[in-house]
């Protein structure tokens, strides 16, 4: 069973909405979030990544960072920008990014639950990056960034979400790359205790994106034993037939000695190979190759594709294990310096704009990991390979905080 709780929110004024809330801290790098407060001092990244108000040449994890974003946080609260809900509560949370639309129920995860595998996790993750979220976490005693979950969808929830929308919003804004973010607050008992008892029965969540916040709070958790609202992590939690995942595509810097000749024709062993002038690979098991100005699509071959085992089957792993260790001779691709990953928000155009300039000598278009895959590596205890998924749209930081 899903354990999830209302939680008191701290919150924009409705109105501050758009000018406060922001793209996740780890999306950006410390030069563009700074250019972003510099035109806008209430921008939620001074909370977020803080060292903007700290010298360029500030280590990003030195304890004044932390301090400034608690000092950021304090001063948006003291202003009133930013206020705590009086009574816990369930939240719903839409995002239209062009055709596509998505609603999320806000609420309280359990930590434990996390730690016991009910809510599951498909990747690996850095000490480093978690101990910067602790940190943070820490420091400012709120967990400003959402995990983003996911869950085998619920006919009856749905029905429920679909006439709550039907209502007045309370915040409604687009931000600056075109998505709408609306909100609607769920205070009254019997409607809590109703989803409640739907997640009650859902026996599984899953971690679409967030596994260092969520990893960050099963530690302070653990730490803190339970004290305050530390049990419990802040989680968005959207059916699966709503996700919308990009691909994750590569770069590579160069073709490990052989000659574009060569290469093409060790990749005839493992691929049916022919020129297309579409960059997106149209279905699973297919790859584009930019190479030499020019676009090729690669179909796996079947004998490739015979295992049953759902990470075996992953075309990021078929990549990997046929063609990026053996071919290209980079055995790690989270430590290799000879790759690069491009989330598929920025379109196929971006990786021909990186080999023309001659950054790169070659790129690969992938086609999108399904929700499907991800659910069943998750179910079986799977880790999947790194960069296997882009989820879009990306949750604002500071449209919800947990005080814990």
């Amino acid at each position: 069973m899903a354990t999830i709780k209302p939680f008191d929110a701290l919150r924009p004024k409705p109105d501050l909405a758009g000018c406060i809330c922001e793209l996740p801290y780890d999306v950006m790098s410390s030069a563009e979030a700074r250019a972003i407060t510099t035109r806008n001092p209430l921008s939620f990244l001074r909370v977020s990544k803080p060292e903007v108000d700290l010298p360029s040449d500030t280590d990003i994890h030195s304890p004044k960072v932390y301090a400034k974003g608690l000092e950021n946080l304090t001063s948006l609260v003291s202003q009133g920008a930013l206020r705590r809900d009086v009574l816990p509560c369930l939240y719903l949370y839409r995002q239209v990014m062009g055709d596509h639309a998505q609603v999320g129920l806000v609420a309280a995860a359990s930590c434990q639950e996390y730690l016991a595998g009910i809510i599951k996790k498909h990747e690996l993750t850095r000490v480093d990056k978690e101990d910067d979220r602790v940190r943070h976490i820490e420091t400012l005693n709120s967990q400003t960034g959402p995990v983003f979950l996911t869950y085998r969808a619920n006919a009856t929830f749905d029905a429920f979400v679909a006439n709550k929308i039907s209502t007045a919003a309370e915040v409604d804004f687009t931000s600056a790359d075109g998505v709408r973010h609306t909100t609607w607050t769920i205070s009254l008992a019997q409607e809590i205790t109703f989803i409640e008892e739907t997640f009650a029965a859902i026996p599984f969540l899953y971690i679409a994106d967030g596994h260092h916040r969520s990893a960050a709070a099963a530690r302070i958790f653990t730490s803190r034993k339970g004290q305050g609202n530390s049990a419990r992590f802040l989680a968005v939690i959207f059916a699966h037939n709503q996700m919308q995942i990009l691909p994750y595509n590569r770069v590579l810097k160069d073709l490990n000695g052989h000659t574009p000749a060569a290469l093409m024709e060790k990749l005839r062993a493992v691929f049916d190979i022919r020129e297309c002038s579409d960059a997106k690979p149209a279905s699973k098991h297919e790859l584009g190759l930019y190479l030499g100005g020019k676009w090729s699509r690669l179909s796996f071959r079947p004998e490739f594709l015979a295992s049953v085992d759902p990470i075996e089957n992953l075309d990021v792993t078929l990549l990997q294990k046929l063609i990026l260790a053996p071919l290209f001779g980079i055995d790690d691709p989270r430590t290799s310096t000879r790759i690069n990953f491009v989330g598929g928000i920025r379109g196929t155009a971006e990786l021909e704009k990186l080999v023309n300039a001659g950054d790169y000598a070659c790129a690969i278009s992938m086609y999108p990991t399904s929700i499907e895959d991800l659910m069943s590596i998750a179910d079986a205890g799977g880790i999947m390979p790194p960069k296997s998924t882009w989820f879009e749209p990306k949750l604002r930081d500071g449209l919800f905080s947990h005080m814990i």
